[in-house]
């Protein structure tokens, strides 16, 4: 869980998030092809619902979505303006607006004019926000970015820390979990040994309402990359190093990651395994997620591994490592390896061997493309 002292709330004060949900999802196709990846399954309900429901428990009282591509898959699953128990504001963009456009939109179509948070909708966390929130609000600071940490900073926009001075007037050395501070500056994708630090941007954002000043309505414009190192050399721009559960769901590896941390405990335990689900008495089935009327025939063997909704396994075959999309098949004897994704309704057939491979939506037999 949380580097930071439990909080129920957010001291008594209404704090609403602004949740980016726009983007098209090209890495996790063709599970996206028709559909946002925040409505992707993660064990048991959407992405979405894990996001906004992580929000309330710390207090947040109303999200504001951010919508983009296929407004209408939020619209449609949740037409009473409720999700995970929360009240939740449909924004949906004209056009792309890149990061900081999107919440300037969605956060000025909300009437937004105190403190709010932002999430990336495609990380699950359990980052205590409401601690953020707290020590936002007692530095003063226009903007504070939560990070974590990375075992190889290469691929990541890092961030430079200056940490603050401790109770005892002490300056820490390297920034550490728990340590919060001011940010320098940042550097794109380093070197390996020349990064400043190994703590980068973790989607998890405190904001001032004051910073939709700073960003030109009608046009794309990115926080990461424009807005946050305009406040980084104004020295309003402070950050909070976590070592919080943190996961970028938006890669078929990390998607899958994702369920598999749930059914091991890594989060909070889930049933994955639907009860309308049917699986062979001689099958087997380990470490993976079965949605309401996937089926498991005899002799068949599943492993860390997606079957959504209708998806089938048929006898005698494999699927490891892998996602299969609603109403996927996977034909007798074949062997479904190496993060392959099997599209909606797309067939496997039987005897095929599909490793890494990506088959687009269905049905089809030999429409195989390659991952990349």
């Amino acid at each position: 869980m949380g580097d930071y002292d439990d909080h129920s709330g957010l001291a008594g004060r209404a704090v609403q998030a602004v949740v980016l949900v726009g983007g098209l999802g090209t890495r996790l196709r063709p599970l996206t092809a028709d559909i946002p990846k925040q409505m992707l399954p993660v064990v048991d309900r959407p992405m979405i619902e894990h996001v906004v429901a992580h929000l309330g428990d710390h207090g947040v009282t109303r999200v504001v979505l951010s919508m983009g591509f296929r407004p209408e898959s939020f619209i449609d699953a949740y037409p009473d303006g409720v999700c995970a128990g929360i009240p939740i504001r449909y924004a949906v963009e004209p056009e792309p607006l890149d990061t900081a456009g999107a919440v300037r939109f969605a956060a000025v179509d909300a009437g937004i004019v105190e403190t709010f948070l932002v999430l990336n909708g495609d990380v699950l966390t359990d980052l205590d926000v409401s601690a953020m929130v707290d020590r936002h609000r007692t530095a003063g600071a226009t903007g504070t970015i939560a990070l974590t940490e990375v075992d190889d900073p290469s691929h990541y926009g890092v961030v430079d820390l200056v940490p603050d001075r401790e109770p005892d007037g002490e300056v820490p050395g390297e920034p550490v979990a728990g340590v919060s501070g001011l940010v320098r500056g940042f550097v794109e994708k380093p070197l390996p040994g020349e990064a400043p630090s190994r703590w980068v941007n973790a989607g998890t954002y405190v904001l001032e309402p004051s910073i939709l000043d700073r960003i030109e309505g009608g046009r794309r414009v990115s926080i990461e990359r424009e807005v946050f190192p305009s406040l980084a050399a104004e020295g309003s721009l402070r950050a909070l190093c976590s070592a919080s559960y943190w996961l970028d769901t938006g890669t078929p590896e990390t998607y899958l990651k994702a369920q598999l941390d749930l059914i091991d405990g890594t989060r909070a335990l889930m049933d994955p395994v639907s009860r309308t689900a049917m699986v062979a008495a001689d099958a087997e089935v380990e470490r993976s997620v079965l949605l309401p009327g996937a089926s498991v025939a005899s002799g068949a063997r599943v492993c860390d591994a997606v079957l959504m909704e209708g998806a089938a396994v048929e006898a005698g075959a494999t699927v490891r490592d892998s996602v299969l999309g609603p109403g996927a098949r996977v034909g007798k004897r074949a062997v479904v390896t190496g993060l392959s994704i099997v599209g909606r309704a797309a067939v496997a057939p039987a005897d095929a061997k599909l490793d890494g491979i990506r088959l687009p939506d269905g049905p089809s037999d030999e429409r195989f493309s390659r991952k990349g």
